[in-house]
């Protein structure tokens, strides 16, 4: 039987075994809907804000701040959406390299709405150029800034502070998509200048279809979701209680020996790239690889070879899962649009290799040691 080597965490992680169990148990044992008032729907209830409180206390903000959702996406639409609709905003701001959950949302507000949108231009090696977001900001009252804090493709990474007190100063609301960084970094959202905060929780271990919303006490936007008063009526529906206490239990672990995960998972990223530099001639990165950029993420270009176009495919056969990243924007092949935002050299080969703390140096040798064969001398 092939062996599979998995390398796609930035595109979900596997289970947690003891989120598994806490879901089970609480799907076994917990019946009731949070909002009827009987002894069934009350203690539902407490298990939902008993996780509320849970999450806000590893993210360093009041339960009250803390919104579920669906996921990544559903955040990210709400927080753009939300606000949007609540008036005011007089110029949308975000990056061309930003998930579609935000630019494909922010083109559709800007185009319905009627509010003008700019996009923040980049710097040689992919980051946001600081300098032109302040430009963007000095000529943009009441703006809304949306960037994310760590690229899923490329793993270049915002400095939250930076650009939070550059919107502040000027008067802007700032979201952040955190999906790729929400229990991996640290966060102590009372002291950061962050207003809304997207999160997601199949990133981090733990079950898909389920995520949260930080919103700064004090905003108001509009619900996305209409249809109950369920979330302080911010979001109708029921919750999902039994995925929101797997999320919970999720993010409890993947804050539990933080460092010491992050120092595994940093050296197997660098034992990748080390290896790639020795093994495979011409090979290079996209993105701030050896700068600010994820400590999981590793997007690889290598060079033009016969059996470039069928990589994933070979690397599939051979038990390794990872994603691919195209700069092609010809006929079918769409390809990456972040790519393409930070000018990929549309001949190369292009695959992303994301890494959890499951991972181990075995499989980091045996990843190499496949790229080594398949791109060999013709």
């Amino acid at each position: 039987m092939t062996r599979m080597v998995y390398f796609d965490n930035a595109a979900t992680t596997p289970l947690h075994p003891e989120v598994v169990a806490a879901m089970l148990d609480h799907m076994h044992h917990t019946h009731g809907n949070p909002s009827s008032i009987h002894a069934a729907g009350r203690t539902a209830k407490a298990v939902l804000e008993k996780s509320r409180r849970s999450i806000a206390q590893l993210m360093g903000c009041a339960p009250s701040e803390i919104f579920f959702t669906s996921g990544g996406t559903e955040s990210d639409n709400t927080a753009l959406s939300g606000l949007i609709d609540r008036g005011g905003v007089g110029r949308l701001i975000s990056s061309p390299i930003e998930h579609h959950a935000i630019t494909h949302t922010l083109e559709y507000l800007g185009k319905h709405r009627g509010i003008p949108l700019s996009w923040v231009q980049l710097t040689a090696n992919g980051h946001i150029d600081l300098k032109h977001l302040q430009v963007l900001l000095s000529s943009s009252p009441n703006a809304f800034v949306s960037l994310m804090h760590g690229n899923n493709e490329i793993g270049n990474m915002i400095d939250l502070d930076v650009v939070g007190q550059l919107c502040r100063t000027h008067g802007a609301i700032f979201h952040t998509d955190a999906v790729q960084t929400v229990g991996y970094f640290p966060f102590n959202l009372q002291q950061m200048s962050v207003d809304l905060l997207s999160a997601s929780a199949h990133k981090f271990n733990g079950p898909k279809g389920v995520g949260f919303l930080y919103i700064r006490a004090g905003l108001q936007p509009e619900p996305f979701i209409h249809g109950g008063a369920q979330e302080r009526q911010q979001r109708g529906g029921t919750e999902n209680l039994h995925s929101i206490v797997g999320m919970t239990r999720a993010l409890e672990l993947a804050y539990s020996h933080l460092s010491a995960k992050e120092l595994h998972i940093r050296a197997l990223r660098e034992r990748l790239i080390t290896q790639l530099r020795e093994r495979i001639p011409e090979v290079s990165f996209n993105g701030d690889v050896d700068g600010n950029a994820l400590y999981t993420v590793v997007n690889v270009s290598f060079p033009t070879h016969p059996n470039g176009e069928m990589l994933l495919f070979n690397l599939d056969i051979h038990g390794i899962c990872a994603s691919g990243g195209s700069a092609c924007s010809s006929g079918s092949q769409v390809g990456s649009h972040v790519l393409q935002g930070v000018g990929a050299d549309t001949t190369r080969h292009h695959v992303r290799f994301s890494l959890g703390h499951q991972n181990t140096t075995e499989e980091v040798d045996f990843v190499v040691e496949t790229l080594t064969q398949l791109l060999a001398s013709p």
